[in-house]
């Protein structure tokens, strides 16, 4: 039974462990996205989460607390500038893990982990308004919304093309 082993060794020993996710992590804040097995980006989730989240108060201790963790100065100066601003706003969950298939040589699940804010594609979206269980009632009221808003919209055109119609006589009348 494995009772409270919340660490997935990843068949590897501690050293070899640490430095795989140290290597991923600093991989994953320089290009933004990677792509790796499934095993090993929730592995990297537990890992580089914490580490932006620390990376969002800029102070001495906080930036060696991470470099301790990263081990290179680029990717820790990136991290506190461009990283944590972009996920100030945001209260956690700075990545996103999408399944891509299974690899050709060994079956293994394939993954492409990213940093959520850096995704325009997925930004762009419109986000459908919150709809609860009873969402008969509101869909028919949005439908008579859009059916008002379009009779307004045919009726404010009528009011444009009818001053049109009134002046062209006026001037006609005018120039005999």
């Amino acid at each position: 039974m494995r009772h409270g082993k919340k660490i997935n060794h990843l068949g590897r020993k501690t050293a070899h462990r640490k430095s795989m996710l140290s290597n991923m992590a600093c991989s994953l804040i320089l290009h933004k996205r990677i792509e790796t097995t499934v095993a090993k980006a929730k592995a990297l989730k537990k890992f580089v989460e914490p580490l932006i989240t620390k990376s969002k108060e800029d102070t001495t201790h906080s930036r060696r607390t991470v470099f301790s963790y990263l081990k290179d100065k680029e990717t820790v100066s990136i991290l506190f500038g461009e990283v944590s601003e972009k996920v100030a706003s945001r209260s956690g969950g700075y990545t996103r893990i999408i399944k891509t298939g299974t690899r050709l040589g060994d079956n293994a699940e394939m993954c492409m982990m990213e940093l959520v804010d850096y995704n325009d594609l997925m930004q762009t979206e419109v986000k459908p308004a919150k709809t609860t269980r009873r969402s008969r009632r509101s869909k028919s009221s949005d439908t008579e919304a859009k059916a008002e808003v379009k009779e307004t919209k045919v009726k404010e055109e009528k009011k444009a093309e009818e001053p049109k119609a009134a002046d062209k006589p006026k001037e006609d009348k005018s120039e005999e």
